[in-house]
Order: structure tokens, then sequence, then C-alpha cells
């Protein structure tokens, strides 16, 4: 079998990639074991801003403008929905907040971004005498129905592997990389943490970042958006929410802990006060890197291998712009944004 590309891994990162590849006809098959779970149990929320702070996330307008699109297309093209359009609610804990919410809702690269106005809390089963600030623009993507969705698709078309890549077996020979009877120009690691794996990137200096989240039933509370306090509270429908994430960098497992259960049990707890029940806890290895900007770029040896890794937790977002830029970088020869190219870190 003769391919433009092998993609290793089907998350956010895959996904966004070979999204590339088929608006641009370039021929490509998938290999991915599931090992890595980070996109599987995802959040999928998507908000511009860092609510920490009250600043926006790193090129979010650029993200957001490709992001977007690419989300409606696979919705079309599988008949699924994926994208749920959801206002992000900024819990206030004092005046001061919202004179901070105030001052960042006039700056230029945010005010279309923030909503000016405080949203009163009229709802019994939240504590938020302070009131809300609204984050406009956001939502969430159902990242598992996606990524189950790709992947029913790319086996109809032949073109998904569920074996674990043998790195061992590439052989490369004229400019052309051969795997176990397949050709290809080139291949792409997105395997995210199983980068750690893989004796071509794993010097590359990922700083993996465990996150759980739990799955709530909850009657009482009735809301119809994405509420952030301490956590984040995300609507899924069916009186079902999702609470998170922590963030554990010494376990590395795909294990639940009751740590982190209680954890954020505690947290839920100081904002609302009506009754739940714990339906579901999940985990996930996040790649994250340390100047939290992805990594992207080619093997300085091997010119036909490229990586495109290191999403972290916006990787809904993040990952239809950086799958973009490395596309264009090996196909166009546009260079690569400093910001992302792996070259900073060699």
């Amino acid at each position: 079998m003769k391919v433009d590309y092998i993609v290793v891994g089907l998350g956010l990162a895959g996904v966004s990639f070979c999204e590339q590849l088929k608006a641009h006809k370039k021929s490509f098959v998938v290999f991915d074991n599931s090992s890595q779970q980070s996109s599987m149990v995802a959040g999928g929320l998507y908000n511009p801003v860092v609510l920490k702070r009250f600043t926006t996330v790193w090129k979010s307008k650029e993200q957001l403008d490709l992001a977007l699109p690419l989300y409606a297309k696979i919705e079309k093209e599988l008949g699924i929905q994926i994208d749920y359009k959801l206002p992000v609610y900024r819990k206030f804990a004092s005046l001061e907040e919202q004179n901070d919410w105030f001052g960042a809702s006039d700056k230029l690269n945010l005010s279309e971004f923030l909503s000016p106005k405080i949203i009163k809390n009229n709802n019994l089963a939240i504590e938020a005498s302070y009131g809300f600030g609204e984050v406009l623009h956001t939502g969430r993507i159902e990242v598992k129905t996606l990524i189950e969705a790709y992947v029913s698709d790319l086996k109809n078309k032949g073109a998904f592997y569920s074996d674990s890549f043998q790195y061992e077996d590439i052989r490369s020979k004229e400019e052309k990389l051969y795997y176990k009877g397949i050709q290809a120009s080139n291949i792409v690691f997105s395997e995210g943490y199983g980068i750690t794996k893989n004796p071509y990137f794993n010097q590359l200096p990922l700083n993996p970042a465990k996150g759980e989240l739990l799955v709530i039933h909850a009657p009482e509370l009735q809301i119809d958006f994405v509420l952030k306090s301490a956590v984040f509270l995300i609507p899924m429908g069916e009186d079902l929410y999702i609470v998170g994430a922590t963030y554990e960098w010494k376990d590395l497992s795909n294990q639940v802990s009751l740590k982190a259960k209680e954890d954020l049990l505690n947290k839920l707890k100081k904002i609302i006060n009506c009754s739940f029940e714990v339906v579901d806890q999940v985990a996930g290895i996040r790649p994250t890197v340390k100047d939290r900007r992805p990594l992207v770029g080619r093997h300085q040896e091997q010119k036909n291998m490229y990586v495109l890794n290191g999403l972290g937790t916006r990787g809904v977002m993040i990952g239809p712009y950086v799958a973009k830029q490395l596309f264009d970088f090996i196909e166009k020869n546009i260079p690569l944004d400093k910001e992302i190219n792996i070259d900073r870190f060699i």
C-alpha cells in the first residue's frame, strides 16, 4: 500500500491533522491502540479566556476561527452532533473580582469575549451572592463522540489500524518510509503522553499532568451554562454534569483515585448546595509542556518524520491551529510559529 502519510495517534491532534490531509486530498492511514485517554476523557470546553487572570488564551481568535468551522464540517460529514454552544459563567467571589472583570471587559483584546454585564444569581442550588460574568463564543465539543465516530469512519475506509506502533519496524529508503507493507512519504506522530516511548521524539520536554473528572447526576441544579469557580461544572444534558478537573504530576496512571474524587467533591460542595450523585469518574494524562506551548516540528535527522503534540488542557481549540501550521510547513514550506517549533528545545 502507498500513502502520503502515516499518522500515529488519533486524539484531538491526530483528528485535526487528518482533517488537513482530507482537505488537501492527501492519502493516509492511522495507527492508534487507544492507550492514551486524555482526549477521550477531556471536558471538551472551548473558552478563549483564562478565567483566573482575565486574560486571553494564546492566539484564541485564530484558534476559534479554525476550530469551529472544522468541527461543523465533521458534524456534517459524519452525521453527528459534537459542538454544543454554551455560555461560560465565571462566579465572582468578591466585589473586587467584579471590578477586575469590568476592567478586563474594556480591554481591546478581551471586549469581544467578556460581557460587561453582571448576571445575578437566581438559582437557589448555587452559592453565588456576587453573581457571574459571562464569557462569549464558548461551548463544548463532545470529544468521545467525535473520536469514536472518526475511528468508525476510518475503519470503514480501511484506513485505521488498532495495533500498537512498532518504531523499530520503520525502514527508510530513497526518501520514502516503509512500515509493515505500507510505503509513505511522511509520518506524523501525534501520540500525546505516548511520545515518552517514541525513540525519535522522547527527548522533548513533555511535562505530563494527570487529570480526573467526575460526572454527577443533579436534577435540582438545572443550569444550561458552564459554571466556573474552583472547578468547572459542564452540563451534558439529562441532569448530568462534568466536574473537573484535577492536576497531578506524580501519579501518571490512567487509574482514577479517591484523592482526586475527594478534592473535586470538596470544591463542588462550596459551589452548589443541592443533592447529587456521582455516576462516573475518569482519568487521563494530559500532554503538557513547561512553556505551555505545543510541540510541533520535524526530526533533525529523519526529515520525513514529524511531531504534533503537547496540546495540554486546550486541545479542542489548539488542535486545528497547530495541525494547519504543521501541514503548511510540510507541504508548502511555510515556517512554523517559533513559539511552537520544537527547535526551541534543541
